[in-house]
Formats: structure tokens, C-alpha cells, sequence
């Protein structure tokens, strides 16, 4: 099965597109699943670990001390494979953030990760 909706580009605060949003599956840049986003725009891992907010412009937001009180969810089905567009629009201009939100896709991107990496998957036995 393929995804044919148009994927929407999520950009750093730098304008680099580094995921993209076909809702409510997130991909990285290679079409590998790593994420995906609740209808209050709270982005979760693959693993149902929070990671942050999708903020407007498109980004992913977190508070830098946030004390991860949001619970671990079930992981949605995994989706099919996307394939990246070819062409992105040029990033909108992205507001400043204060100190105590962090980029996630810039300062912490092993947030979101395929289902087959991170330090938070299972072992193999």
C-alpha cells in the first residue's frame, strides 16, 4: 500500500524541511514512519512517547523543562512507506522561540526515530 496524500513539510526554526506530515502519520526525510500527531496537535513517537506540540508555522515544540507528565500512549498501526516529495516549498518565516522551548527537530531529533532504532525500543531476545 502506498500513501498517496500530499505531504506537508515540517521545518526547523533554521527553514530545513526535516519531517513531513501526512496526517496524522509523521516521516522523516528517507519516508521511514517516526511519529505521529493527536487531533490537539501533540506529537507522539512511534514507541506512544510524548515529543512536543506542532506549532504554526509547521515545527515541533517542547518546553525545555517539561517533566514529561503526558502518558505513553498505544502506537497507532504502522503505515505504509511514504515516498518524499521531490520538491518543497521554501520554509515560512519562523517566529523566535524563547529559552525554554526547544526545537525538537533541531536540538533533540532522536525524539522521533523508525520503529526499528532509538534507545527506547525493546531489546531482542
Amino acid at each position: 500500500m502506498k500513501i498517496n496524500a500530499k505531504p506537508l513539510a515540517i521545518y526547523t526554526t533554521k527553514g530545513d524541511a526535516a519531517a513531513f506530515l501526512v496526517y496524522p502519520y509523521l516521516y522523516n526525510q528517507m519516508g521511514d514512519w517516526i511519529g505521529w500527531v493527536t487531533a490537539d496537535r501533540e506529537v507522539y513517537s512511534v514507541l506512544g512517547y510524548y515529543v512536543g506540540k506542532l506549532a504554526s508555522p509547521l515545527r515541533i515544540l517542547r518546553k525545555r523543562a517539561d517533566d514529561d507528565h503526558h502518558k505513553q500512549l498505544n502506537p497507532l498501526p504502522k503505515p505504509p512507506r511514504m515516498s518524499p516529495p521531490a520538491t518543497i516549498p521554501l520554509p515560512p518565516m519562523m517566529p523566535e522561540i524563547g529559552f525554554d522551548t526547544i526545537d525538537v527537530l533541531m536540538e533533540e531529533p532522536e525524539r522521533l526515530h523508525a520503529p526499528d532504532s532509538g534507545d527506547l525500543r525493546q531489546d531482542m531476545d
